[in-house]
Formats: C-alpha cells, structure tokens, sequence
C-alpha cells in the first residue's frame, strides 16, 4: 500500500458529495479481477450488467494489480457507478481511493486504521470495515465506520485469508450487540452469499430488532454468464422471505394459554390421521424400525432415507424432515445439508433433534454446521442437547432435567430457551420429567409421559417422528402441532405403563405402539377420555 501524507482539506474536493445516510446498501457487488472469477470478461461491462441489474454499491477489490492499473480501471468504474447513482468504494487503498474522487474506500483488519482513514479521507467519505467478530464490531461502529462488513458468513474461494467463518450465528450474535448499543451503523454480510442462501440469511438474521442492511456478493455476480438477470435476480431474493417463512409463529400464537392450546390438540391429531403425511426420517439404524413403526402408528407415512439426493423428490410430498444426529458422519452431515436445503426451498417443516450435541467437538461442530446451513421448524432435544445450542453458550446452571414445575430451574431452562427460540425463531422443545415448549414467547410445560420413555433406546428419536407428522399435518400453527404432539405422546406413554400386560421396558414398547395408535382412533371418533390427563401449564 502507498503512505499518504497529504492533509484530508487537500483531496477533500475529489470526493463526490453523496449523502452518506442515503446510501442503499441492499445489494453491494465486490468485484473479483483473478482470472478463475471473471475469466477473460471486461470488469468495467460485468459492472454495469450488474448495475443494470439493481447492484446497489460497488466495491473494487483487487489486491494484485499495480497502482498505475488500479488507478486507471477505478477511473473508469467510477464513470460507470456515477451513470447509476451508486457509491465506488475502492478496497483498502485509500491512494487510489483519492486519486480517482470515488466516493470512499472498504479496509480491513489487517488495513489502514479507521481513525487515519477517516483523518485523511474526511466525515464526507464512506468508510466500512470488516468485522468478524463482536470486539471487532464495536471498535469499528464506536470508531466511526459508516457500515460494517460482517463476515466470513459462509466458506467460500474467493477470500483465501480468512481468520474464521463465523456462521449466521456469529452474524446474529454481531446484529444482536449493535442493536443492544444502538450503534449507528450500517451492516452486511458477506462471504458465500448466492441465490440459494441469500432470502435465509436476511431473514434468519433480522431476529430481535436489528436487520442486515444488505448483503455483500463477489462470485455469485463475478462469475456469472449474465450478471445482469444474476443481479435482477438476487436483488429480488434480498427483499424476499424464503419459502418456510411464511408459516412461522406468530406474535399471538405465541402468546395463548394452556387451554386455548389445548382445545386444538383434537385437531391437529384428526389432520393426521387425515392427511397421513409423509414422515422423512434421516436418523440411525438403531432406530429406523421404531421410527417408522410409532410414524404409522400416528398415522403418518413414514419413510426412512439418510440419501441426500433423494429429499428434493420427498420435499415436494408435502410432508416433514427429521434430521436425527445419531450417527455423525462427513457423509452424514452432507446428506442432512442437502435434505434441509430440499425442504427449505419446498417450504415444508424440519423437525432436528441433536444427538449428544454437547457431547464432542465434532458434535458441536455438527451442530452449528446444520443450524447455520438452513432454517429448523422445532428444534428437539434434552436439557445438555438445548443448552448446547444456545449461541455463545448458556447461562443455566445445568441440575440435571429431573427439576419439579415451579422450581427456579425450569424457570431459568424456560428463559433460556425462550431466547433460542425468539432467537432462531425455532419451536424449542427441551426433554425432560417435565418436557418445556415454546416459540419464543410463552413457555409450556407438559407433564405427562413415564420413565419407561428413558429405558427403552429410540423413545426421544420417535418424539420427533411424532412432532414431524403433527407439524406437516398442521402446519399454520406448528406450536400447536408440537404442543399436541409432546402431550399426546406422553399420554399414551402413561396409558401403555398401566396396562396390566406391561412387565417393564420389553412390553412396555409394543403396548405403547398401540397405545398410540389406540389414542388416535378414540380421537378420529370423538372421544377425548385421554385428554383428561392432560399436565400442560405455563411457566411464568
């Protein structure tokens, strides 16, 4: 990089007067010039596809060319923006920024610091900063950046250098702390961001009152045959909410009493024994047979594939996904991606259940790969599985999952996933003697079960076949699905055990595969004897 020594008063006219709070940062394009990005294209036409396309700010990036090439192509970049009405920022060299008049400059870490920048260029300039973390953020946002580049969201070649990729939870985590400050200051993300993930991570990202901005595209425009459909095309999916979106909890369903609840579980049980809705259970062989018995058995269509390429076919079904991470494999865990992927762009539930996810670094790296690789309906589990998947670790003392309703401990467990759930917008259900719900703002307590449940291998695994079938049949209100589900197996789990037939956790397996079957049936008829048993309260 060329040291500048000139006084920002002398270069101060170059810049172009844009209103800086003006600046639409929706879709910002950071020009890739390497030859396996933009191949033997022209950058200067690539650009003005794109900003035919609705690219919003342009960023060139280019860390090999010499300063006598840098200068010359800004220059005509910046004729090209100027003809749109969009900001030029220019990466990390602040002398060619100058040179050229555009309208600011983007540095990194490892760049010139935001104070010098700012000193030289002036409060006129645009100014963003790359940021990965939160102590990054408020240095940057406190500093006076205009906007943050938050990122690297997602693997990707373009960026070779890259200290972590942080995942759309260390993209929340980041929105979250900025909008706990109220620092005023623009955001984007950027890294791997294409069509197939863009509408997910804007709207995964915007939970609890701060939003991205815009997201920050390199290869998904660079490298397109057409980069100006390219840009047409993303810009439509930045503003557009995915698939599964439509059909997440509202602020009222959120908030019902026991008893509202309650009164739909009839329901949600008829509209499976209605629809009998596809089951697709990625889990374990440990667990297949179980599985897909206690999905028939609850009136679903159970079918058991672990093959990835097969979920776009089953998405369109109109059922549900279980992801089961019994087993954790390479293999595996790139099936799973490819499943929830199929069925988040077919709109339809995923039920996932993390398996042991505080248990090992694999898992925990397992985890955070499938929640930052697609969006999860309910999230199911015990206490130590929920817990692990809190950002940033939780707070909750763990006790063990055997705490009495009323306690201080399910009360600081029902806080703790409350926030996951607002969070990720996630229906959480966290297992126990007393299993707790919620979609993010009421916490449901339910009761009912047996503690044969936790002496038969399989029985959490076929919890969340159950939900699944109840989610896909009633899928306009999925904590109502899950509620009616969580309860309705714990019931026919009480209803197995006092059967005179059942000696212990061997006959206590086949009698509740009736039992579940029987409590559905007396439903379908009518009778709701069952559902006197019912133990659902609220946590306050």
């Amino acid at each position: 990089m060329i040291y500048i020594k000139y006084t920002c008063s002398y270069f101060f006219f170059l810049f172009r007067k844009m209103p800086k709070h003006e600046v639409d940062y929706s879709l910002y394009l950071v020009t890739d010039s390497t030859p396996a990005i933009l191949g033997d294209a022209d950058i200067c036409e690539v650009v003005e596809a794109a900003l035919k396309g609705g690219v919003t700010c342009v960023q060139y990036r280019d860390k090999t060319s010499d300063t006598g090439v840098l200068v010359s192509t800004a220059r005509k970049l910046h004729e090209v923006t100027r003809r749109y009405n969009v900001p030029l920022l220019v990466n990390d060299r602040l002398d060619v920024a100058l040179a050229v008049g555009c309208e600011g400059v983007h540095i990194g870490q490892d760049d010139l610091d935001l104070p010098t920048a700012r000193k030289i260029l002036g409060e006129d300039a645009i100014i963003g900063v790359t940021v990965s973390n939160i102590t990054e953020a408020e240095a940057a946002a406190k500093g006076g950046a205009d906007y943050l580049g938050i990122g690297t969201v997602f693997a990707t070649p373009t960026k070779e250098n890259t200290k972590s990729i942080i995942g759309v939870e260390g993209l929340q985590q980041i929105l979250l702390k900025i909008a706990a400050e109220n620092w005023p200051v623009k955001t984007v993300c950027i890294g791997g961001i294409n069509a197939s993930n863009v509408s997910r991570v804007v709207w995964q990202s915007s939970a609890k009152g701060k939003s991205l901005d815009g997201v920050a595209v390199v290869s998904a425009i660079m490298a397109s045959g057409d980069p100006e459909a390219a840009s047409r095309d993303l810009a439509q999916l930045v503003k557009s909410p995915p698939a599964f979106a439509r059909s997440v909890a509202r602020l009222g369903q959120q908030m019902r009493s026991a008893q509202e609840l309650l009164s739909l579980v009839p329901y949600v049980l008829r509209a499976v024994d209605s629809r009998n809705p596809l089951s697709h259970n990625m889990t374990n062989l440990v667990v297949q047979n179980f599985a897909a018995n206690v999905a028939l058995s609850v009136g679903a269509s159970p079918i058991m594939a672990n093959y990835g390429e097969e979920a776009a076919d089953l998405a369109r079904l109109g059922g549900a996904l279980v992801i089961n991470m019994g087993t954790v494999t390479p293999e595996g865990l790139t099936n799973y991606l490819k499943a929830l992927k199929a069925y988040n762009d077919a709109g339809q539930p995923v039920v996932y259940d993390p398996v042991g996810a505080g248990a090992t670094a694999v898992r925990r790296s397992a985890v955070k790969t499938i929640l930052g690789g697609g969006y999860v309906d309910v999230l199911k589990g015990n206490q130590s599985e929920i817990l692990s998947c809190v950002p940033g670790g939780s707070n909750v003392q763990q006790r063990g999952v055997d705490s009495e309703s009323g306690s201080r401990n399910l009360q600081e467990l029902g806080t703790a996933i409350k926030e996951l759930a607002r969070l990720r917008r996630h229906v959480v259900v966290m297992t126990g003697k007393t299993d707790l719900v919620t979609a993010g703002e009421t916490v449901f307590a339910i009761e009912n079960g047996h503690e044969y449940l936790g002496a038969v291998t399989g029985t959490g695994c076929c919890l969340g076949t159950t939900i699944s079938a109840a989610v896909a049949a009633h899928p306009n209100d999925k904590l109502a699905a899950t509620v009616a589900a969580v309860l309705y197996y714990g019931v026919a789990a009480e209803l197995a055990a006092e059967r005179p037939d059942v000696k212990g956790p061997g006959t206590f397996v086949p009698a509740f595969i009736d039992e579940l079957y029987n409590v559905r049936k007396a439903t379908v008829r009518g009778d709701l004897e069952w559902l006197k048993r019912a133990k659902v309260t609220v946590v306050s």
